[in-house]
């Protein structure tokens, strides 16, 4: 896949889709496509984050105290919150069909942010929309 075929997967990822094709070339170049094979896990729930993963093809599970919260497909991003605070995994993710992915770590992330200063309110922006969402769920 193309540089350039990267950005419409990137712009369909919620946390990337109030960026500006400037903005998702930035974060294209910084990526690393990956085929994973079905069974492979990506984030261990309580381990240390490192990466996040931009599924582009396939499906993965979710689970949280190895209950599933849901499935991943194409355009979702999982493992976002280690780029931002470099904490432990919230949940497991693990590849239910092989799956081809971008791999954006936590340096490279940062080296986006330091270069583009613009992407950081946007990223705010849209996460600060998730949580809107998740409250509304949890508390109607």
């Amino acid at each position: 896949m193309s540089r350039k075929s990267y950005l419409d997967e990137l712009a369909s990822v919620p946390l990337f889709s109030l960026c500006s094709k400037k903005e998702l070339q930035a974060v294209a170049k910084a990526t690393d496509e990956m085929e994973l094979p079905a069974g492979r896990v990506l984030c261990e729930q309580g381990s240390t984050g490192r990466e996040a993963f931009i599924i582009i093809e396939g499906t993965a599970e979710v689970t949280r105290n190895g209950q599933q919260v849901a499935i991943a497909g194409p355009g979702t991003c999982v493992g976002e919150l280690a780029l931002l605070d470099h904490g432990l995994r919230t949940a497991t993710v693990t590849a239910q069909t092989d799956l081809r992915v971008l791999v954006l770590g936590v340096r490279e992330f940062a080296a986006i942010l330091d270069e583009a200063p613009t992407i950081s309110r946007k990223l705010l922006r849209s996460l600060a929309g998730t949580v809107r969402e998740l409250d509304t769920q949890t508390y109607g």
